[in-house]
């Protein structure tokens, strides 16, 4: 009796499969109907900075197809039943680029408070909250990031979910965890072993010697990584290394650089210390990040080889840290070399480390120092953009992504503007602002 009903039930799954297979043949054998092409949508503005000059468009306007720009200038033909937006006294610009933040966490006022509410939060729950920096992120007019570290892969989740319409936020190129020498910065705090607290290993990023290294950049990869980032020096908030001290050896980093390019990922370097950045630059990697105590002919160096300086300099000095001060009192003297110098900058802030949302305050520490305000807003478009190897964005030009912003005023006249964006758009879809 019961090889008869499996005889029965076997026999109706393949009937069953027979038929969606002929329905489904029969429907592609069907002519289908034309898709009418959707409504343009065209963003009308006082003034417009596309990112292809150093000055301003005025009374410009950009025509949105779908998810692409198909005109944009200051005499463009308007299609006769677009949607137009008429923005008013604001200035259009292309959606912003930080090419170093944290999604994925943020400090406090109280660092042990913070370090404590931390350890105790579920994966899960820290995911959520992550959702929420997300948002505040994309408000702030940044609708591409690179995410330089995470941890339970909470960034590749957030990703994921952005990309697949589930939450609102920034397109996101994620390094899932960074990579770190045992006791360096990106290993775990030095908390006794008696503790229970496992050592981390290559697949958490935490490796010793090149086979380790690249084994580290292949698990990296393998869960998900856009970018790797690793650390050659120590870090501002890690406890148990000096913060400009080398913590790789030439070899390590030649590794890691060489297995990620080999994957096609490019290389973020956390360096403070000069020593531990001329390293890094020979090993070949991409970008070095913040870079405290470079020095002059290092920066050289970065500028003969194309190598791109992240400054972050929204990251100041937290209340543990006494070596933040000495970081922060040499980074001034840097960014100001390295503007002479003629090395490429590309923005980024280090969010998390302060507040998330507040990205665009970056822009007048930039212009503080010496750089123009043009030239910052080129840092956080076509030079981020070149950087991360996105060629589809960071321009209001024809066939681009459709990322779009809009700040009051001019923010050639007054860069502070950049901190109050008042209308985004990202893939053609209006996230912030006018309707």
């Amino acid at each position: 009796m019961v090889s008869e009903v499996l005889c029965y039930f076997s026999s109706m799954r393949t009937t069953i499969a027979a038929a969606l297979l002929l329905a489904a043949s029969h429907a592609l054998a069907q002519p289908s109907a034309p898709v009418a092409p959707p409504k343009a949508i065209v963003l009308r503005a006082a003034r417009m900075f596309d990112g292809t000059s150093d000055s301003v468009i005025q009374h410009g306007a950009v025509v949105v197809q779908g998810n692409r720009i198909v005109a944009a200038g200051a005499s463009v033909a308007i299609p006769a039943d677009a949607q137009v937006i008429d923005l008013g006294d604001v200035t259009l610009l292309p959606g912003l680029i930080d090419a170093h933040v944290h999604l994925t966490e943020q400090s406090g006022e109280n660092y042990y408070l913070n370090y404590f509410q931390d350890l105790m939060r579920q994966p899960a729950e820290q995911a959520l909250l992550a959702t929420t920096f997300a948002r505040k992120t994309i408000d702030a007019g940044f609708t591409t990031v690179r995410n330089v570290g995470a941890s339970d892969y909470i960034d590749v989740g957030l990703r994921n979910a952005i990309n697949n319409g589930w939450i609102v936020g920034p397109r996101m190129l994620v390094a899932v965890h960074a990579i770190s020498a045992t006791g360096g910065h990106g290993d775990g705090d030095p908390i006794p072993p008696s503790k229970g607290i496992p050592s981390l290993g290559p697949i958490d990023g935490v490796c010793n010697g090149p086979s380790e290294c690249r084994a580290a950049v292949r698990y990296q990869i393998k869960y998900g990584a856009d970018v790797i980032k690793f650390m050659p020096s120590g870090g501002v908030l890690s406890l148990s290394d000096p913060v400009d001290a080398p913590e790789l050896s030439q070899e390590e980093m030649n590794a890691i650089v060489e297995e990620a390019h080999h994957w096609g990922r490019k290389v973020a370097a956390h360096c403070h210390g000069d020593a531990a950045a001329k390293m890094a630059v020979m090993a070949g990697v991409d970008s070095i990040e913040h870079g405290s105590f470079i020095k002059p002919d290092t920066l050289e160096l970065m500028r003969e080889k194309g190598v791109y300086l992240v400054p972050t300099l929204m990251a100041g000095p937290p209340p543990i840290a006494a070596k933040a001060k000495s970081a922060m009192a040499a980074r001034d003297i840097m960014f100001r070399a390295a503007i002479k110098t003629g090395v490429k900058i590309a923005f980024g802030t280090d969010a998390a480390v302060y507040p998330h949302g507040l990205n665009g305050h970056e822009f007048v520490l930039l212009t503080g120092l010496g750089m123009p305000p043009a030239a910052t807003l080129h840092s956080a478009t076509t030079v981020a953009a070149a950087l991360l190897g996105v060629d589809d964005r960071a321009t209001l030009t024809t066939g681009k992504l459709a990322d779009i912003i809009a700040v009051p005023g001019n923010p050639l006249d007054d860069i502070k503007v950049m901190e109050r964006v008042a209308f985004v758009m990202k893939d053609g879809v209006v996230v912030k602002g006018a309707k």
